[in-house]
C-alpha cells in the first residue's frame, strides 16, 4: 500500500516471517522521497526489492558472525593451549583440569576477559549450527576434494550429498546437528528401510545416503572442533538386513496372480501397474510415472519409454524402451493415460499391492513382494536365452 504521509509517499507493508529474528517490526513504513504518486507507484517494487535484499544480506550476516565468533573462540582457546569444548563437555572434565582452565583466563580490572572465558570455558554455542548450515560449512572444509576437477565433476560429488541431506531434513526437519539425536537416526534409517522392503530402491542406495550424511555431520563435527557426540554408527544396511526379494515362479505367477479373479480386490490402477510389470519387469515407481507421452500405443509395436519426467530416473541406464505383450499390453490400453492415483507415490502403491497379495495368499513365501515380479522377467530372459546386452537393455541396468 502506498500513503502520503507528511510531504512523501511512503510505502507501508508487512515483514515477511523469515527476517522475525533481525526485524522486531510485522509492518514497515518506507519512504519513496517523492510527492508524486505516479513515481512512487513506479518506485515501490524496487525499493521492496532493495530492502528484502537488506534483510537477507543482515541475516545472513548474522549466521556468519555466528560461525565467525566460534572459530575465534577456538583460535584463542588453541593459542592459550587448550583444545575448544563446549560448556557441557568442560563441564565433564576433572576438576583439576576445570580449574587449569579457569585460571588460564586473563583478569582486567578484577573482572575475567569475556572472550577468554566463552573460549576456555566453552561459552560460545556451537549447538545453533542447524543441518543445512553443516553441509553449507562442509563445502569450504572440503575444498581439497575438489581440487582438479571440472564443473561437472564438482556437481557429480556434490549433487549425491545434496540429496542425503535434503532426505535426512525431510524426516527429522532442519534441527541443529547437536540436537540429533539416536531416535532420529534410527527413524532416518527406517524411512530407507521401508522403500528397500518395497523394492522402490535398493540397499546400496540406503548405505550411499547414510554414509554422505554421517561423512558431512563427521566432517564438520572434528574440523569445527565441536566436540559433539553424533549418533552416527551401526546405521548402515548388511546383505540380508531387509530381506531378500526371491522372483515369483511362472507357474505362480499364471495359477495364481492370473487366476480369474485373482486381483478383482484391488483397485484398477494398482491391478493394471502389477499386470504391466509381469511382461516388461520394470519397477513399479517407473510404471506409476509413466503418462499418455510415455505409453505408446500406436506404434508399430506398442511399448512404453522409461524416462526422466515426473520422476528423476535411478541410473542413466534406466533410460529405455520396453514392448508390450500379452497381459502387460492389455493393461496399458486399459489406462493410455498413466496412473495419476500412484504417480507421486509410488511407496504408497507398493504397500497396497503387497498388503493385498499377502492377505489373499498369492505370495509364496514372506519374502516375496511386488518387485519380485521384476525379479522373475528377469528369469525368463536368462531361461529364453535372451541375449545378455538386451537383457541388461530391457532391465536398465549398466
Amino acid at each position: 500500500m502506498i500513503k502520503l504521509r507528511g510531504s512523501h509517499y511512503q510505502l507501508y507493508r508487512r515483514v515477511p516471517k523469515r527476517f522475525a529474528s533481525i526485524e522486531s517490526r510485522k509492518f514497515v513504513w518506507i519512504s519513496l522521497k517523492t510527492d508524486s504518486k505516479s513515481i512512487a507507484q513506479r518506485k515501490a517494487d524496487g525499493v521492496w526489492a532493495e530492502m528484502i535484499e537488506a534483510w537477507e544480506a543482515k541475516l545472513a550476516g548474522d549466521q556468519a558472525d555466528a560461525m565467525a565468533r566460534f572459530d575465534a573462540a577456538r583460535e584463542l582457546a588453541d593459542v592459550r593451549g587448550y583444545r575448544y569444548l563446549a560448556a557441557a563437555r568442560v563441564a565433564q572434565l576433572p576438576i583439576d583440569q576445570i580449574v587449569d582452565r579457569a585460571a588460564a583466563v586473563g583478569v582486567v580490572n578484577k573482572v575475567p576477559d569475556q572472550r577468554e572465558m566463552d573460549a576456555l570455558m566453552g561459552g560460545v554455542e556451537s549447538e545453533g549450527m542447524t543441518i543445512s548450515q553443516a553441509l553449507e560449512d562442509f563445502w569450504s572444509l572440503s575444498e581439497t576434494n575438489l581440487v582438479g576437477k571440472s564443473a561437472d565433476q564438482m556437481r557429480r560429488w556434490k549433487n549425491p550429498r545434496i540429496k542425503a541431506v535434503k532426505n535426512l531434513i525431510k524426516i527429522i526437519d532442519d534441527k541443529p546437528i547437536a540436537s540429533i539425536t539416536g531416535d532420529d537416526m534410527l527413524e532416518f534409517r527406517q524411512w530407507w528401510s521401508k522403500r528397500i522392503t518395497s523394492g522402490e530402491v535398493t540397499i546400496e542406495s540406503g548405505n550411499r545416503d547414510i554414509s554422505h550424511v554421517s561423512d558431512i555431520l563427521r566432517t564438520v563435527n572434528k574440523l569445527r572442533r565441536l566436540g559433539l557426540d553424533l549418533p552416527l554408527n551401526d546405521l548402515r544396511f548388511k546383505k540380508g538386513d531387509t530381506g531378500t526379494r526371491p522372483p515369483f515362479p511362472t507357474e505362480w505367477i499364471t495359477d495364481k496372480i492370473l487366476a480369474d479373479g485373482a486381483l478383482d480386490g484391488l483397485n484398477d490402477q494398482a491391478r493394471a501397474i502389477l499386470l504391466l510389470m509381469v511382461n516388461t519387469g520394470a519397477r513399479p515407481s517407473e510404471i506409476a510415472a509413466l503418462t499418455s507421452d510415455t505409453i505408446r500405443l500406436d506404434d508399430p509395436h506398442p511399448h512404453i519409454s522409461i524416462e526422466a519426467g515426473v520422476r528423476q530416473l535411478k541410473t542413466p541406464n534406466a533410460r529405455r524402451i520396453i514392448p508390450l505383450t500379452g497381459v502387460s499390453l492389455e493393461a496399458a490400453r486399459a489406462f493410455p493415460n498413466g496412473f495419476d492415483r500412484y504417480r507421486k507415490s509410488s511407496a504408497t502403491l507398493s504397500a497396497t499391492v503387497n498388503k493385498y497379495l499377502k492377505t489373499n495368499k498369492l505370495m509364496p513365501t514372506d519374502k516375496h513382494v511386488l518387485y519380485s515380479l521384476r525379479h522373475s522377467f528377469e528369469d525368463r530372459l536368462l531361461a529364453a536365452g535372451v541375449d545378455e546386452r538386451i537383457r541388461r537393455d530391457l532391465m536398465g541396468h549398466a
